[in-house]
């Protein structure tokens, strides 16, 4: 419907990965799917191993286990309409549909910085406050702390989908894998200073204020550390938060070298394998980390395998 020199669109064309030859397409397509199932699979057992084992009902494993959930989230989100403009070139995504991946992405984007920013609280007391640790974090303070970090990302992506949404578009070509801002703002035909501003101002907020608590955090935790007088137990004091400072240190990286150089001379494929860093990588990264390097998880998956068979008795 035309209206002045804008007309009003119904779908957006995700141009994905539509410069590729089809064989690469097609290869693209399986990674992607083996990776998805795979990240749905770990973060799913990671999930209710930490439900149905006892010996993991603290916080450590229940941020974990909400960490776990947003990386189903961000895949269920991002992965199968990406499969889809792969095999099927299925390029079309409605207006609405593009609003909603959008939210969700903003919002599972946020909630994951704040996340990550309270487990590293939660090693802070652990290690830097030890006889303290069971008092401060008690069930109700978990419970309080993940909901604070659930809610950070409702207002950002409230606000930031509903007013770029609200703009007219002179085209439909987003050239990305999904719904992301900066590639859906390029057809907007209308003065968008006002909300870049706000974009960048919301995304350094959200960026730096948990980057610098985690800063804080491993701040006085590598001073704690190194007062340790044993080399046995500074070891075991890293390795209760190396596999979270790995995580932490991947995300940032890559959401810093996307969301920080919006402007620079990165050509469009090279930012979207920028993207794919984040958003299909990282949450496979998730369960192989804390699984491989964490021998609690890999004794409770031990233990819960053998319980799902009816042999308890055989648990070792």
């Amino acid at each position: 419907m035309a209206e002045g020199n804008w007309t009003r669109f119904s779908e957006f064309i995700l141009m994905s990965f539509s410069s590729l030859p089809s064989e690469i397409q097609s290869l693209l397509f399986l990674i992607f799917l083996i990776i998805y199932l795979v990240t749905l699979l770990g973060n799913s057992l990671i999930i209710l191993v930490t439900l149905a084992d006892p010996m993991l009902h603290s916080p450590m494993y229940f941020f974990l286990r909400n960490l776990s959930f947003i990386e189903i989230g961000f895949n269920l989100v991002i992965v199968p309409k990406m499969l889809g403009t792969l095999i099927a070139q299925d390029t079309t995504i409605s207006f609405l549909g593009c609003a909603t991946q959008m939210y969700f992405f903003f919002f599972f984007g946020v909630f994951e910085c704040f996340l990550l920013a309270t487990m590293a609280y939660d090693r802070y007391v652990a290690i830097c406050n030890p006889l303290y640790y069971p008092v401060i974090m008690n069930p109700k303070t978990w419970a309080k702390l993940a909901v604070a970090s659930w809610f950070a990302g409702i207002p950002m992506a409230t606000v930031q989908t509903t007013w770029l949404f609200s703009f007219p578009f002179c085209g439909t070509k987003v050239n990305h894998f999904f719904c992301d801002s900066p590639p859906v703002l390029r057809p907007v035909c209308a003065d968008t200073a006002l909300f870049e501003i706000y974009a960048i101002v919301g995304t350094i907020l959200v960026l730096m204020i948990p980057r610098l608590l985690i800063l804080c955090s491993y701040t006085c935790i590598t001073a704690a550390i190194l007062k340790i007088p044993s080399a046995k137990g500074k070891r075991k004091a890293f390795s209760t938060c190396s596999s979270h400072l790995l995580l932490v240190t991947l995300f940032y990286v890559s959401l810093s070298l996307i969301y920080f150089r919006p402007k620079s001379n990165n050509s469009p494929e090279s930012k979207k394998v920028l993207s794919l860093s984040y958003t299909v990588m990282t949450p496979i990264l998730n369960p192989i980390i804390y699984s491989l390097r964490n021998n609690e998880v890999k004794n409770a998956l031990v233990r819960t395998f053998y319980k799902a068979l009816g042999l308890r008795d055989c648990i070792p």
